[in-house]
């Protein structure tokens, strides 16, 4: 087959690796979800993921993964290996919270062809012999990737740490400050439950530089005062770790779990589904007052769960189910709900996205 029928333009595609993020979270049915942090493959610009209509998954590229089989995937997309699946095919992406074929797998052919690396043949496998023609993602490749470039990326993730070029996985622990130890304790179970670090502590401000590095978010508690938050961001600056700091939230475990998790997420902005929450004013509500509206900016088509979660006058959660629906790209409105008393904040989600704002009324 000759180089024009597998590329685009000249023939080639380029290749590429982007850091991408799955996010977890305590789901409002209680379920969890697990958190991920991968290489996505980015192919001519894009990453390969987005072209794959609504699909949860991660790549096996994941920097959760121990050492070892981190770097036997990378060695299985350089082709040094046999091919894992009949017919010379290799794990695109999978499944989030497992590596088996049942939940579903992207898989695609990859072989030499002179100098070239050629991924055709997409589809979606469930077992160990599936239908290209039922399953296939027929406008889906063939990609055509120079050998020199393909190997080059790769290549940079075996190499050891520290040296030139070598990515590294962000940070995936929160340091949690706070009064209320109840309310921590829970906290960080639910994110060690979907598999994010967490540390409770009151002694941030005089902690190792190096232990500082190693957060990626900082969860302030209401009750802790201007002050003492002042002193951990001035201990994190002067470490030059590259923190996000949560704060002002009520203490409702899948609300700060999301925020936490929006604030992990290094996902560059052209790979999110989502780009934008926030919520405005409507017209007239019940009463004659102003209605209020949540607002979501939707990047490409995408199923989006909105949820709002507010604390009622005897401090128990309340939780409303806004929205859970497929969404064209472009900018979406839902009403919130009138009824009920407590500060509401809401929830957007996405596949791989999650987005935190306060509804105002």
């Amino acid at each position: 087959m000759s180089a024009d029928e597998y590329g685009t333009g000249a023939g080639y595609a380029t290749f590429g690796l982007a850091p991408a993020t799955r996010a977890g979270g305590v789901l409002s049915n209680g379920s969890l979800q697990a958190h991920r942090d991968f290489w996505d493959f980015v192919v001519d610009g894009t990453p390969l993921l987005l072209r794959l209509a609504d699909l949860d998954a991660v790549s096996p590229l994941a920097a959760d993964l121990g050492p070892s089989i981190f770097t036997a995937h990378v060695r299985l997309l350089l082709l040094e290996s046999g091919a894992p699946l009949a017919g010379g095919r290799y794990v695109i992406y999978g499944c989030p919270e497992c590596e088996g074929l049942a939940c579903g797998a992207v898989t695609a052919v990859i072989e030499r062809d002179g100098p070239d690396i050629v991924w055709r043949d997409f589809l979606w496998q469930t077992a160990e012999t599936p239908d290209p023609e039922r399953d296939g993602y027929h406008g889906i490749g063939p990609y055509r990737f120079r050998g020199e470039e393909y190997r080059a990326q790769l290549g940079r993730l075996l190499a050891a740490d520290g040296e030139a070029g070598a990515p590294a996985a962000p940070p995936r622990r929160v340091l949690l400050v706070g009064q209320r130890v109840a309310v921590l304790a829970k906290l960080a179970a639910a994110l060690r439950a979907i598999g994010i670090g967490a540390e409770i502590s009151r002694d941030a401000a005089g902690a190792d530089a190096d232990e500082l590095r190693t957060y990626g978010a900082v969860a302030f508690g209401r009750a802790i005062d201007e002050g003492e938050r002042a002193a951990v961001r001035e201990a994190f600056a002067a470490a030059g770790a590259d923190a996000v700091f949560v704060d002002g939230l009520p203490p409702i475990i899948p609300l700060l779990v999301a925020r936490i998790e929006q604030a992990l997420d290094r996902t560059p902005e052209e790979q999110r589904r989502l780009r934008g929450l926030r919520t405005a004013e409507r017209g007239s509500g019940h009463g004659g007052g102003p209605a209020a509206e949540v607002v979501v900016d939707v990047a490409m088509e995408s199923r989006v769960e909105l949820v709002g979660y507010r604390l009622d006058r005897l401090h128990r959660t309340r939780v409303h189910e806004l929205a859970d629906q497929v969404l064209e790209p472009g900018t979406h409105r839902v009403p919130l709900p009138t009824a009920g008393r407590g500060e509401l904040h809401v929830v957007a989600r996405a596949t791989g996205s999650v987005l935190v704002a306060p509804a105002r009324r």
